[in-house]
């Protein structure tokens, strides 16, 4: 059964943007971006709430388009392109090519698109990530942790009732440029 994983780039102090959505202080190099193609290139789609599909969308269907953006980059737009995509909103009338409009995070429904063949499925954006949260769906985390402290902003996890989760420490690594992955598990 495929797993859904939350995968995000968070600052040394807990935050995914900064207070005007500002992602300018991520730090990523050739070796970190490699990497992502490299772990996205295996997922078997991108679960996404209406804001990150709008950025994703705006910064990756085209990249390939500029000469200048070779490389990893370049590389990325194609991986992204071809996935599919499930675009969590309530407001959204259309998407683009590989991509489905889904209106709200029924568990049943979720439990359908894991057990579905291919590879796992990640789970990116505060928003959409608070709602699987919520209903207790997330199987796994990689959580890329930036060399910066940017003071303020949206924190990654939002506050929840219920207590403490658990989660197993599945692998570290830790990048040329600062950057710490940290991989967990549920138990």
């Amino acid at each position: 059964m495929r797993k859904i994983i939350l995968w995000m780039s968070v600052s040394l102090d807990g935050f995914i943007e900064g207070p005007e959505r500002e992602i300018d202080w991520h730090v990523v190099d050739d070796e970190l971006h490699q990497h992502a193609n490299d772990e996205a290139r295996a997922m078997g789609g991108f679960l996404h709430g209406r804001v990150m599909y709008e950025l994703m969308e705006a910064s990756w269907s085209t990249v390939d388009d500029d000469p200048a953006n070779a490389g990893p980059v370049a590389e990325f737009g194609g991986i992204w392109r071809d996935k599919p995509k499930y675009v969590y909103s309530r407001t959204l009338e259309r998407v683009g090519p590989n991509a489905t409009i889904v209106r709200e995070v029924v568990p049943e429904e979720v439990a359908a698109l894991k057990a579905a063949p291919g590879g796992d499925l990640c789970l990116g954006g505060a928003g959409i990530a608070a709602a699987f949260l919520r209903h207790d769906l997330v199987d796994a985390y990689r959580i890329y942790v930036h060399p910066v402290r940017i003071g303020r902003g949206k924190p990654l996890f939002p506050p929840v009732d219920g207590g403490p989760v658990p989660l197993r420490l599945e692998g570290t690594r830790t990048f040329g440029n600062g950057v710490v992955l940290l991989r967990y598990g549920r138990p």
